[in-house]
């Protein structure tokens, strides 16, 4: 019998749930503890409205409890944090080091957030942090999130997003198509919640962050993870990522300046004004200073792989983590 010698927390990313993870926990030895809790508005988890000026910190508040209970139950926990979920997990690293065996990150926000930054160190581009924040996102999206759309007749709805950015183009769902798509259905779209509000900018792209909901918790105006290369005590981190992601990206296709890049945001004001913001690669510095202040770190990636490795390639998922958790 495999027997793991940490318990695993695993923390899902936006528009998902606990559910997303299905896919993994079948490649998983049957006897270990895992865990897979719901974030707010997502799945079974709470209806509660986001104070984005916290960052992160109201969902890894949320989960903190049951990092808690493990590590008095069973000792140190690999955390292991997918997207948005890396950004919770990263958190949960700043607060509570002593209880994190391992931490995993899969194709995680970066340190600096989503949007409105430039180079590794993550300046923002604007003083404002415009082009990041609930107003960032495509309306159409949002839309048919609320209305649970399950169908493909427009460009903007969650299956044809899901199938065009969640993996790797021509990846095929098979028949956990419908599940996945059940998780990002179970997105909760409503005011300070997805995908929260947003403020008119004089700079381009003309909006930028709220104080409330989703995609103002991982807006770099209120969001750097950056810290946890101070930590005194600085467990094992493991970045997994796929080389054709086009979520989290040196050029993502969600950011704003990307876009703009491409002509498909009118008005962009170039490359020395609004650069597309360089998330690997910041992602990269930090976890390199992590490594030069005394800790360890571990880049892995999988060559024509996505957004969604544990989905991707389940099986090397699932060996990294047994590596990790000691069996």
């Amino acid at each position: 019998m495999s027997v793991t010698t940490s318990p695993v927390l695993l923390i899902h990313g936006n528009c998902s749930s606990s559910g997303f993870w299905a896919p993994l926990l079948r490649h998983l030895p049957a006897d270990w503890r895992v865990v897979t809790p719901d974030l707010r508005g997502y799945g079974d988890g709470p209806t509660l409205a986001l104070d984005a000026t916290r960052g992160v910190r109201d969902f890894a508040d949320d989960i903190a409890p049951i990092l808690s209970e493990l590590y008095e139950q069973s000792g140190q926990v690999v955390v292991v944090g997918h997207s948005l979920g890396g950004g919770v997990a990263m958190q949960l690293l700043l607060d509570h080091p002593e209880k994190v065996k391992a931490l995993v990150l899969e194709s995680p926000v970066s340190p600096y957030g989503f949007g409105g930054t430039r180079d590794l160190d993550g300046t923002p581009t604007s003083p404002d942090f415009a082009g990041s924040g609930g107003g960032a996102v495509n309306p159409d999206f949002v839309r048919l999130l609320a209305a649970k759309d399950r169908g493909t007749e427009e460009q903007a709805s969650p299956r044809n997003v899901m199938r065009a950015f969640y993996a790797a183009p021509g990846f095929d769902f098979g028949d956990d198509e419908e599940l996945l798509l059940d998780t990002m259905l179970s997105t909760v779209v409503a005011d300070g919640q997805y995908p929260g509000d947003g403020t008119a900018s004089e700079n381009w792209p003309g909006t930028a962050p709220g104080t409330r909901g989703v995609l103002n918790t991982i807006s770099p105006r209120w969001l750097n993870l950056s810290g946890i290369t101070e930590l005194p005590v600085k467990p094992p981190i493991v970045w997994i990522r796929g080389d054709q992601d086009a979520i989290v990206s040196d050029a993502s296709l969600f950011d704003l300046a990307q876009l703009g890049k491409l002509g498909l945001v009118p008005g962009w004001p170039g490359e020395e004004a609004c650069p597309p913001q360089p998330m690997v690669g910041q992602t990269r510095a930090v976890l390199q200073r992590y490594v030069e202040q005394g800790g360890t770190s571990r880049e892995v990636v999988y060559e024509g792989v996505g957004h969604s490795p544990h989905i991707e390639r389940p099986e090397d998922f699932a060996a990294v983590l047994r590596e990790v958790a000691g069996s």
